[in-house]
Parts: structure tokens; sequence; C-alpha cells
């Protein structure tokens, strides 16, 4: 509410206290109820419409500002009320996780990163990012982004209500160790989270981070996004909608995690 509410309740109810309502009403948006699942199941769909017609928009030559209008307006049309956001990280540009567009030109033989998100008309939001890469990848680019989907989907397999959400996290990096790039382990360049709550808003809690010792509780809604930041050169990132249940992770999404080719 308003402050000048704040202050004027606590002028009429000096003997109640006032605490924020993230203390109650936390655990109660963080496991989502059966319809808040089917919800996201709608959103996750809609988002996956959009990816699939990436492949028939990007072209070499055309800057990352200019398909991200055409990725902008693919979402509204996929039956999203708002677009959250539009990730066209390109080349170099995919070493910055937070990249949003820009009018560097697409050339063949670029990594590109596209992350995107929307609101539903149910309020509930969509998430996905999936790494194309125009005509063929360098070998040690694929090589490495084959490490990512194997900790990407081992890490969606790792789920579960005996977990913890530090422990996923973990679970993604140790697997990524083992492969180096430039001299150093794939995981150096695993430079965020894991994971984060997805509902009503596009990140809330769970955060599926070093230092959250909560266990994944069934009904709880989060995003496997692991990726890998090289400076200067390239980026990659997968990432999917997952719930956890009684039976193990449940993942929303179904197009495919593998490094897509788009022609030159």
């Amino acid at each position: 509410m308003w402050a000048q509410r704040v202050v004027r309740l606590r002028q009429v109810l000096p003997e109640r206290p006032q605490v924020l309502a993230g203390s109650i009403i936390n655990a109660l948006r963080q496991k989502k109820t059966p319809r808040e699942i089917e919800l996201l199941q709608e959103a996750a769909a809609a988002i996956e419409s959009v990816h699939r017609l990436v492949p028939t928009i990007v072209r070499s030559g055309m800057t990352e500002s200019e398909v991200a209008h055409h990725i902008g307006a693919a979402i509204i049309d996929a039956g999203h009320t708002g677009v959250d956001f539009v990730i066209v990280a390109s080349g170099p540009n995919g070493a910055n996780p937070h990249h949003s567009v820009s009018e560097r030109v697409i050339g063949i033989g670029d990594p590109i990163v596209i992350d995107i998100g929307g609101t539903m008309p149910s309020g509930y939001r969509s998430d996905c990012t999936r790494t194309y890469v125009v005509g063929e990848p360098a070998a040690e680019y694929s090589a490495a982004f084959e490490v990512l989907l194997n900790a990407q989907q081992s890490s969606v397999a790792f789920v579960s209500d005996e977990r913890t959400c530090e422990s996923v996290d973990a679970h993604a990096r140790a697997l990524m160790h083992g492969h180096h790039l430039d001299g150093r382990p794939l995981d150096d360049y695993f430079i965020h989270r894991i994971g984060h709550g997805i509902g009503l808003e596009s990140h809330e809690e769970p955060y599926l981070v070093d230092g959250n010792t909560d266990v994944l509780q069934p009904g709880m809604a989060f995003s496997i996004e692991p990726g890998f930041y090289v400076p200067g050169r390239f980026g990659a990132r997968i990432e999917d909608i997952v719930v956890c249940t009684e039976e193990g992770a449940r993942n929303l999404n179904t197009l495919s995690r593998d490094l897509i080719r788009i022609p030159a």
C-alpha cells in the first residue's frame, strides 16, 4: 500500500504490529495449486510456439533489435497480453546473461541466446531460453554446449522433494566442472543461479542458488537454466520451467533443448 496509508494505519492502530506480507504469503505463493500449474503449462506452450518460429525469423544480416521486434509481435500473437522481456544476444553479446538487444548485426557462425517471456491473460508468466546458431558453430562451442545440455537435463531429473534449492545449482556445476574452455573449467563461466520461481511474477521465490538450504516441495514451479558466458566470445543458456511433484520433476517444456541451426 501507499506509504501515506501505512503512516495513517500506524496512527490509528499503534498497538497492532505491522509486518511485511511476504512473511505470511511467501509459502502459499511458492506452492502452486493444480489450477495454477495448468496456467503455467498454458504459458509454457505459448512461449514455445514463439521459439518454434525463431528459425523462420532470424537471418544473417539482421540486427538483434530487428529480430526482437518480430519476436515481440509473435509473443502477443501466441496469446500473451504483454511482453515481459526479449533477449537476443548474438556472438560476443551472448557473454552477458543480462543483455537485452542492440544494433549488432548477426553474422554467419554466431551463436544467439534468445530468452523470452510474457504475461498471459490469466496473469501467469512464461519464460524460456533456447540457443541458436546461424550456420555451423565452432567445434569448441559445440563441445561445450553438449556439456551444458547434459547438465541442464540432468538437473531437471535431479529435482525432487528431498533436494535443497542449492543442491540443484551445485549438481549442474559439478557436471560442468570437468570440461575446460580457454583453460578454465566450464562452470567458471556459469555466473548466475540455476533458477528462480515463476508464477504471477517472472522472478519469485524459490531461488535455486548457493546458500538457499530450503527444501523443494511439491507444487513449487521454477526455472532450470544453466549457462556459460565467455567474455568477448560467446554464451549459451538452456531454460525450462519445472514443477516439483511427489514423483520428481515435471517439465512444462517439450521443445528440443539442442543447439538449433538456422540456415546461413
